[in-house]
């Protein structure tokens, strides 16, 4: 059984940052071999892929994140993280940890979830 733990979550102003990160654990995981990514899901809208990286260290961003946000993995540590700077409005959701062997674009591309940590930005 694949488990991912979401943390970091909260509230902040605009223009703060945030920071977080998800743990992955199962016997037969092999974090280092699963594309990681960070999907959110804003209430009435679909949920939609944030950002990426894969086994090889590369990354994918949605547009609206491009220069504000970082993904970042530590197989050592089986965690991903998302650093959140300049955090708007419109950047607040349900931010979902997500892992697949394969590569990640939809969110029916993904195999496994987190259950997701809420970010809230105050203006």
């Amino acid at each position: 059984q694949v488990q991912l733990v979401e943390s970091g979550g909260g509230l902040v102003q605009a223009g703060g940052s945030l920071r977080l990160s998800c743990l992955a654990s199962g016997r037969t995981f092999s974090f280092d071999r699963n594309a990681m990514g960070w999907f959110r899901q804003a209430p009435g809208k679909d949920r939609e892929l944030v950002a990426v990286i894969n086994w090889f260290d590369l990354t994918y961003y949605e547009d609206s994140v491009k220069g504000r946000f970082t993904i970042s993995r530590d197989n050592a540590r089986n965690t991903v993280y998302l650093q959140m700077n300049d955090l708007k409005r419109e950047d607040t959701a349900v931010y979902y940890c997500a892992a697949s062997r394969s590569t990640v674009r939809l969110a029916t591309d993904v195999e496994y979830w987190g259950q997701g940590t809420q970010v809230t930005v105050s203006t």
